[in-house]
């Protein structure tokens, strides 16, 4: 069993924000693979389905973003967990955009969705780190993050989120190596 967790904050005046990429991973991924429907629980919204024959959970914790960890851990428990059965999807400042780096484990890299989830289920986690670039100057951080994705971005965004669901069976089957080999190539300037 496999647990999606997206990141961001709860609410239509946030949806398209680029700290929200992780709802709209994991809103990809489901209607991708056909979850079901999206039902209150765990202090978020959860859904299940399957990836490559194998059940799995999608949440979007509805606690915003510094709180991420509280509803992740009523879910992990409730499930029977371990961390290693658990994928993060959110945002990164610190890689371009589009590029995508996946990983066990490591540290919150001053995230504060993941300092959140790593105090309440530990480090050994997956987490997929989705890059939307930096504004250049850590004064303007918070108001980039909190606003929306550029027009401009779709170009990159849209066909990232599709590739990332429809080979989201690779995290099931453990292999996310080839799963960021396959969104590595899609990054590449034609």
């Amino acid at each position: 069993m496999l647990l999606l967790v997206g990141l961001g904050n709860p609410g239509s005046q946030y949806a398209k924000h680029r700290h929200n990429v992780g709802f709209m991973a994991v809103d990809a991924v489901c209607s991708a693979h056909s979850f079901g429907p999206f039902r209150q629980r765990f202090q978020g919204q959860l859904a299940e389905g399957r990836l490559v024959g194998k059940r799995a959970f999608a949440l979007k914790p509805a606690t915003f973003m510094n709180e991420s960890g509280r509803a992740v851990a009523q879910a992990v428990r409730f499930h029977k967990l371990d961390p290693e059965h658990v994928v993060v999807f959110y945002d990164e400042l610190d890689l371009p955009p589009g590029k995508v780096r996946i990983k066990r484990g490591g540290g919150h890299g001053g995230h504060n969705g993941i300092r959140s989830i790593e105090s309440h289920i530990g480090k050994e986690f997956w987490r997929v780190r989705i890059g939307i670039g930096h504004p250049g100057d850590k004064a303007r951080v918070q108001g980039y993050v909190l606003h929306d994705f550029a027009k401009a971005d779709r170009a990159w965004l849209d066909p990232l989120l599709d590739s990332l669901a429809a080979d989201a069976g690779l995290l099931a089957e453990g292999e996310a190596d080839r799963l960021m080999t396959k969104l590595a190539l899609l990054a590449q300037p034609s």
